[in-house]
């Protein structure tokens, strides 16, 4: 009976001791590793990106136009075409006025463009009786044979051929006008002499006719 209790008893002490014991080391749990809850990402911070600007070079401004000066002598033919071209509408007691000032103001200054104003105001029958020796008088320092003349003087030279045309005309007209007055003065004296002559023999004839009864 002694040897089974001794038995027992190392038996106890065995297992007593094997509890005792530090455990051993269990083998790691990959499905537990697996279901382990993740840890939550941190919301990622956008990083602040400059804005892109576009610098544009401007296109360089394009040079100013250059405008050529007028000169004086320009100015007053560009008034002569502006005044030329208000007289054909103008009437007659405006062309009138117009004509009394152009002179007044060429008795004051002979110029150029004064010269111009009256001879043109001159050939409008609104105006007045035309009086083309004069516009031709004044209009005739003007006239040149130069190529390159002035604006003035091309005005000039338009009107004074202008002028010279017309008078050139109206002596024509004038000529034959006088021409066909002298035929019909010439008819009419022939008439005269025809009817004169017709009276004469129709008092002969009957003074004779008046002595034979008589007798």
């Amino acid at each position: 009976m002694i040897p089974r209790r001794r038995a027992i008893a190392v038996a106890t002490v065995l297992a007593l001791a094997e509890c005792t014991a530090a455990p051993a080391t269990a083998a790691p749990d990959t499905n537990a590793a697996a279901n382990a809850p993740k840890p939550e990402a941190l919301p990622a911070t956008p990083v602040p990106v400059s804005p892109v600007v576009i610098v544009q070079t401007p296109a360089p401004a394009p040079p100013p136009a250059v405008v050529p000066p007028v000169n004086e002598e320009d100015q007053q033919a560009l008034a002569l075409l502006a005044d030329l071209q208000r007289y054909v509408s103008d009437p007659s007691e405006d062309l009138k006025r117009e004509l009394a000032a152009a002179n007044a103001a060429l008795a004051r200054t002979r110029s150029d463009a004064n010269r111009i104003r009256v001879a043109m105001l001159l050939t409008l029958p609104a105006a007045g009786p035309p009086d083309d020796a004069r516009a031709l008088s004044l209009l005739e320092p003007l006239v040149g044979k130069s190529v390159n003349s002035s604006p003035l003087k091309q005005i000039a030279a338009l009107l004074y051929a202008q002028i010279v045309e017309r008078s050139r005309i109206v002596r024509e007209e004038q000529k034959r006008t006088a021409a066909a007055q002298e035929k019909l003065d010439a008819l009419r004296a022939v008439e005269r002499s025809l009817l004169l002559e017709r009276s004469r023999n129709a008092g002969g004839g009957a003074g004779g006719g008046g002595g034979g009864t008589g007798r």
